[in-house]
């Protein structure tokens, strides 16, 4: 492993929005990443998602297929993906995971869930759909305070209909962690940006994650970035890059397999998908033009699943 990297805590206790919000700030134009502390979401709720998953995991092959990824939402099996689609290798990233996602409105209608039996796992769902409930209330309350960041009304994201329905996924992961000796370096996941808005991750404390910050910059330079027990490790998507115009920086990251199991559960929120996602005034002009043409996030989150899935 490398360097560890000394990321930014924020600390949503604090009563102090505007200093807060200075904080985020400087910590996307900086790093992309932090660490959120205080956000109100128990232990207790936190440890019974990392039990429940695992419990998951440890199902059969045969049980775990017949929940297999259907529009996005389910079980993907290891291998299945590959993030960093110009790799060479045939092998895709050695994780495997389970995607669920909105809970009510239009999206749950349209692409429902699948929840394992309760034969199978009784409590699984009810502690799946409480944690989705709260880890959305503190997305939401994220985004607020990144809005006030950009001199925005803190309520922007919500004006734009970024968060009407927003396509928001709770995905669990298990990285296998076995370090294989062969010519092939091998990911649990390989080098890639989010998708959308921000992402908010919760670890089992075993290392694995880096980031490199300028992802420019070649060869790439990765640095460790450890779990704080209880805390959430923020990082900036490529929607809200593409809304910042670069100033807030969706930065390159991987997991690499260390030798041993590696749990994760990852929030993904990304804007409705009719929102138009285009540069904020603040952050463009006349000697810094607009970086990216404006998309639909759907559009823009659908290319990018693809190209995921057909080099996998």
């Amino acid at each position: 492993m490398g360097t560890s990297l000394l990321l930014p805590i924020i600390d949503f206790s604090s009563p102090d929005k505007i200093s807060t919000a200075q904080l985020i700030r400087q910590a996307c134009l900086e790093h992309g990443f932090f660490y959120v502390k205080n956000h109100g979401i128990s232990e207790e709720l936190m440890e019974g998602v990392f039990k429940e998953s695992k419990e998951f995991f440890n199902l059969s092959l045969e049980e775990k297929m017949a929940l297999l990824r259907r529009d996005l939402l389910g079980y993907t099996p290891l291998y299945a993906e590959k993030l960093d689609p110009s790799l060479s290798s045939i092998i895709g990233d050695s994780k495997e995971s389970f995607y669920f996602g909105s809970l009510e409105g239009v999206l749950a209608q349209r692409y429902p869930n699948q929840w394992p039996s309760e034969d199978l796992l009784p409590s699984w769902r009810q502690t799946m759909e409480c944690y989705y409930k709260n880890v959305m209330s503190v997305g939401r309350r994220l985004l607020g305070l990144i809005a006030l960041a950009l001199d925005l009304d803190e309520n922007f994201f919500e004006q734009v209909g970024a968060l009407n329905d927003p396509t928001a996924v709770v995905r669990l992961l298990r990285y296998p962690g076995e370090v294989i000796s062969s010519d092939v370096e091998t990911y649990g996941a390989s080098a890639h940006s989010d998708y959308g808005m921000v992402t908010l991750l919760l670890t089992d404390g075993v290392p694995g994650l880096q980031v490199c910050r300028d992802k420019s910059k070649q060869p790439h330079i990765w640095e460790d970035v450890p779990g704080i027990r209880g805390a959430f490790i923020v990082n900036i998507g490529d929607m809200m890059e593409r809304w910042t115009n670069g100033l807030f920086r969706s930065t390159l990251h991987r997991v690499m397999p260390v030798g041993k199991e590696r749990y994760s559960v990852v929030c993904f929120l990304d804007p409705n998908p009719d929102c138009n996602v285009e540069c904020l005034e603040s952050c463009c002009s006349e000697t810094c033009p607009p970086r990216f043409p404006p998309i639909l996030a759907g559009d823009y989150i659908k290319e990018r699943f693809r190209l995921t899935y057909a080099s996998s």
